[in-house]
């Protein structure tokens, strides 16, 4: 659990919290489709329990928070553009929430989807 400590007191901020914000930023940014599966074991509990924070590992060491973020992308689209995007999205929204810088934000292209010519329309 990450403590956040100012003048008033500590504010005390769950992993879970910051990957749900982390989730929902990166789902919203153009070109991802959705997220992975960090491992098998994570990919075949997922689809048992619907889990807001899948695809998301916080890490938090001695005040600094890491985020990894596990993605799929559109085919088509400029993965380092797609990537750059996501890493600067969770960044300001996670920043924002918080207050508190954010070390790092590694993101993962764990695949690609290729939609058909149908659903566009």
């Amino acid at each position: 659990m990450s403590a956040i400590t100012n003048a008033h007191g500590s504010i005390m901020v769950a992993p879970r919290a910051i990957a749900t914000i982390a989730h929902r930023a990166a789902i919203e940014t153009y070109g991802v489709v959705g997220l992975a599966s960090k491992n098998l074991l994570n990919g075949i509990s997922h689809f048992i329990v619907k889990d807001p924070t899948h695809g998301t590992e916080i890490n938090y060491d001695e005040g600094r928070i890491s985020i990894d973020l596990y993605v799929i992308v559109e085919y088509g689209v400029n993965i380092k553009s797609v990537a750059s995007n996501v890493a600067q999205s969770v960044r300001f929204n996670v920043e924002k929430a918080l207050g508190v810088a954010i070390e790092a934000v590694n993101v993962h292209v764990r695949g690609m989807h290729i939609s058909n010519g149908e659903e566009s329309r």
